[in-house]
């Protein structure tokens, strides 16, 4: 095996064993942590992240927040511990429940299963937008009008989901809305009260 400290010069732009072993390990052993660097894969150069804080910028409902985070962090960490935005709920933290959905450029996704740091230029919408100051939303007042939550903790992921279903069918066929529901769970089960919920403002035209 060649020594390692003789790598051909077409591999030197590459990886070694050497620096990968020191890149992945940064993190356990007591070294200075690093930022942000560039290798080559493929012939083409990869900006490899970490495992040191990283400067992300993330745009949550209209406002730019720019933090220091490990590449590791998720959008709901990043959220509920750095921004002390917290609509979004840690339930089960495995991409199951649906209790932490967002709209990342309009589309519903699991907040605690996504990287902040993917997410930039992204617009996110959370929960707390969607209300208008204090004025609820139709899609919230309908939730509250159906009595479609009990201990609350899936309510703004329902919200946030209802919202991303009627911005697609704002007319939604039962189908659809058991399709536009269906990753996110109710422990208390009140799916008919939250279906009820959504053909009423569906009636009224939110």
């Amino acid at each position: 095996m060649p020594d390692e400290g003789n790598e051909p010069v077409e591999q030197q732009s590459r990886v070694s064993r050497r620096d990968f072993l020191k890149i992945s390990g940064a993190s356990a052993a007591t070294v200075p942590l690093i930022g942000t660097k560039v290798v080559h894969a493929a012939g083409a150069p990869v900006k490899i992240h970490g495992p040191g804080k990283t400067p992300v910028t993330l745009a949550i409902n209209g406002q730019k927040h720019t933090l220091q985070l490990e590449p590791r962090v998720t959008l709901l960490d990043a959220m509920r511990d750095r921004l002390a935005i917290t609509g979004a709920k840690r339930v089960c933290d495995r991409a199951e429940c649906g209790a932490c959905s967002v709209l990342v450029d309009g589309k519903p996704v699991y907040s605690c299963s996504l990287l902040a740091i993917e997410v930039q230029g992204k617009a996110i919408t959370t929960v707390e937008s969607i209300s208008n100051g204090d004025a609820l939303h139709p899609i919230q007042q309908s939730f509250v009008d159906s009595d479609a939550s009990q201990c609350g903790f899936c309510t703004p992921g329902f919200v946030v989901a209802t919202k991303a279903l009627l911005d697609e069918h704002p007319n939604p066929t039962p189908e659809q809305i058991r399709r536009g529901l269906s990753g996110n769970l109710c422990r208390c089960g009140t799916y008919h009260g939250i279906r009820h919920a959504i053909a009423q403002v569906a009636q009224k035209g939110a």
